[in-house]
C-alpha cells in the first residue's frame, strides 16, 4: 500500500514512461484516467498520482477526484482487464490518489475504447505502428512446455492416451505409433521433456483428480476454428 514514505519518494522522482503526476485538484476526467492507465500497461506498469504538481520542485495540492475510490478502482479493472489498485494518503497539503497499474501481458498491448495508447511528453496519444509492432512481436515462455512438478505417468488417463494415439496415427497414417510405448509416444509428441510430465501433457491427458490436484486454479478453454490454415 501506499504511505508517507511513498508520497516523499514520489514528489522526488522525476516523471517518466512509469509516472504521471496530475494536480486535479477537483476532478478528473474519467475517459483521461482509464487511457493514462492503459498508456502505463503499455509502457511496463506505473503510477499515475493526483493532487501533486507535475513540476519540480513537486508538491502536495490536495485531490478531491474519485471520492469512491473502491468503484473506480472497480471500474477501471473491469475496462482494461488489468488489476488496476487505487489508494490515497492524507498528507498535511491535502488529498493524494494514487493509482499503481501493472504491466501489460507480454505481447499483449491494452486498449479502450478501440484504441492502444501510449506516453507522449505529458499526454497519451494512440500508439504507434512501430510501438504495436514491437509489443507484438514479443515473445514469452512456453508454459505448456514446462515440467509440472509433482507430476507423473500415472496423472495421465490410459482412455486419453490411447485416443491420442489413434488420432496421431489417424492424421499422420504411421502405423508404426502403435508399437511405441506410451512413455515413448509422449516424448516424440514433446508432451514429455526427460521423462517427465509437462503441462501440455497434463491439460491434454491428465485424469480429473490430477487436474484438480494440479491445476486447481486454472482454466481450460477450447478454440474452435473452422479450417486447418486458421
Amino acid at each position: 500500500m501506499t504511505d508517507m514514505v511513498d508520497l516523499a519518494a514520489i514528489l522526488a522522482t522525476k516523471e517518466d514512461e512509469h509516472l504521471e503526476c496530475k494536480e486535479a485538484k477537483s476532478n478528473f476526467d474519467v475517459d483521461d484516467l482509464s487511457k493514462y492507465c492503459a498508456a502505463l500497461a503499455n509502457e511496463g506498469g506505473g503510477r499515475l498520482v493526483l493532487g501533486v504538481t507535475n513540476r519540480a520542485p513537486r508538491r502536495v495540492v490536495g485531490s478531491r477526484a474519485f471520492p469512491d475510490l473502491a468503484r473506480t478502482q472497480y471500474e477501471q479493472t473491469n475496462q482494461l482487464r488489468l488489476r488496476v489498485e487505487a489508494s490515497e494518503i492524507t498528507d498535511p497539503a491535502g488529498r493524494v490518489v494514487v493509482f499503481d497499474v501493472p504491466s501489460r501481458p507480454i505481447g499483449m498491448p491494452v486498449s479502450y475504447k478501440g484504441a492502444f495508447w501510449m506516453r507522449s511528453g505529458e499526454s497519451v496519444v494512440p500508439m504507434t505502428i512501430d510501438q504495436m509492432k514491437r509489443i507484438l512481436d514479443e515473445s514469452g515462455p512456453d508454459f505448456s512446455a514446462e515440467i509440472c512438478d509433482g507430476a507423473s505417468l500415472a496423472d495421465l488417463h490410459p482412455d486419453a492416451v490411447a485416443a491420442f494415439r489413434a488420432a496421431w496415427r489417424r492424421k499422420s497414417g504411421q502405423a508404426a505409433l502403435d508399437r511405441l510405448s506410451d512413455e515413448q509416444l509422449l516424448a516424440d509428441a514433446e508432451l514429455l521433456r526427460d521423462g517427465q510430465v509437462t503441462y501440455a501433457a497434463l491439460v491434454l491427458l491428465g485424469t480429473s483428480g490430477a487436474l484438480d490436484r494440479l491445476l486447481s486454479q486454472a482454466e481450460i478453454v477450447f478454440e474452435h476454428r473452422s479450417s486447418e490454415q486458421s
